[in-house]
């Protein structure tokens, strides 16, 4: 059977191992590819939209669980399809057939190639996998060999492949040979405008609770501003209990700020822009404990910008290049609480009403309706390639 000419509804395979419904860089593939594509999705987790056919992976499996012999044996290959998730979702689409199978991040890769979509396979590498890690002995010398093989295998075979940052593009390419394109983070545009400064001045920080982050570092800055200057800022943020113990360690931190700062709950994707769009300067101080975490272009950098938000940042070199070309905020000299504080201390409110005005104007051009439309040319390529 011939592959489907770019115009007709070809078919699409979204293979992800993760609750999809909380992964906002698949909903925006699944948003963008479902307008011109036959979309299904393969992951964890209930539909993560209505109306577009998916495959459950059973709750419980572990991406990550790898046959520890096998790996420090290097047999990889056998280590790769002994795992729970893996041979879950190979027999979940057996006797499926898709034109073009995008595989999020470095572990579906081998599993997309193997079922042999009609046009190809695309690759989306969320981090820079081999070095995710490597501040942890143990993970360097046992995870990333492994990690490297699938990479100089399986994703070097891809059709295509992208990344999120110019960083991790370039290093992709250097280690391992292939092209790797850019698709950033960018969040969906929001048609609003700056809301005034407030008094206090509201500062808020949204993600993930991992220690490796060095959240307490935002936190110690936020209270050192405000024992300086008492009633100047508040500072809330909402964290996911990806390690609730740390979460426990960041709010008896917070306890200390007497109310000025807070470790709330997450809010759910759909409320976040509204929930953002009501505070003042958005934070994140990323150190660069790994290679990954150097690089990073996060998804909140751009909600910041949607929220209409002045941004406060640690010298990271792909979010400092987009600060500085947008004017949307200050960067501290390093990643510290005291450098970040004197960063934080900087943001007058004319200043920040400034960058708020840059974020607007900033929007458009960093928005995903802008960005996200690369993604489906690149399955169009695809499909073209094979016709």
């Amino acid at each position: 059977m011939d592959s489907p000419s770019p115009s007709s509804r070809a078919r699409v395979l979204i293979l992800c191992f993760s609750p999809l419904e909380r992964d906002a860089r698949v909903l925006r593939q699944i948003d963008t590819l479902s307008a011109d594509f036959a979309v299904t999705t393969c992951g964890y987790g209930p539909p993560p939209r209505a109306g577009i056919e998916h495959v459950r992976l059973p709750d419980g499996l572990t991406a990550w669980k790898l046959d520890r012999p096998l790996v420090i044996a290097r047999r990889f290959r056998r280590a790769y399809w002994k795992q729970e998730s893996v041979v879950a979702a190979w027999k979940a689409l057996q006797g499926r057939e898709f034109d073009v199978i995008l595989a999020d991040d470095v572990e579906t890769v081998p599993l997309a190639l193997a079922l042999r979509p009609k046009a190809g396979v695309h690759a989306d590498l969320h981090e820079y996998s081999p070095r995710l890690k490597e501040d942890l002995l143990p993970w360097r010398l046992f995870v990333a060999p492994y990690i490297r093989w699938i990479c100089r295998t399986a994703v070097a075979a891809a059709t295509s492949v992208t990344t999120v940052s110019e960083g991790l593009a370039r290093e992709y390419e250097r280690e391992f040979g292939f092209r790797t394109d850019v698709l950033t983070n960018a969040a969906p545009y929001q048609d609003r405008r700056p809301a005034p400064v407030q008094s206090p001045v509201r500062m808020v920080h949204s993600g993930a609770a991992m220690p490796k982050r060095q959240l307490e570092v935002m936190i110690e800055a936020a209270m050192a501003v405000e024992r300086d200057a008492p009633g100047s800022v508040v500072f809330d943020l909402y964290l996911t209990p990806n390690h609730p113990a740390y979460v426990q360690e960041l709010r008896e931190l917070a306890a200390g700020s007497a109310g000025a700062v807070r470790v709330l709950d997450p809010v759910p994707h759909a409320d976040l822009p509204a929930a953002l769009a009501a505070y003042d300067v958005g934070l994140f101080a990323c150190p660069d404990t790994t290679f990954s975490l150097e690089h990073a272009l996060p998804n909140k950098f751009f909600d910041y910008v949607q929220a209409r938000l002045a941004i406060a940042i640690s010298p990271s070199p792909e979010m400092v290049a987009l600060l500085e070309r947008h004017d949307l905020g200050v960067r501290s000299a390093q990643m510290s609480a005291s450098s970040f504080a004197d960063a934080l201390r900087s943001l007058t409110p004319e200043r920040i009403a400034h960058f708020k005005q840059s974020a607007d104007r900033a929007a458009r051009a960093l928005s995903s309706e802008e960005e996200m439309p690369k993604l489906t040319a690149i399955v169009r390529r695809i499909l073209e390639g094979a016709a």
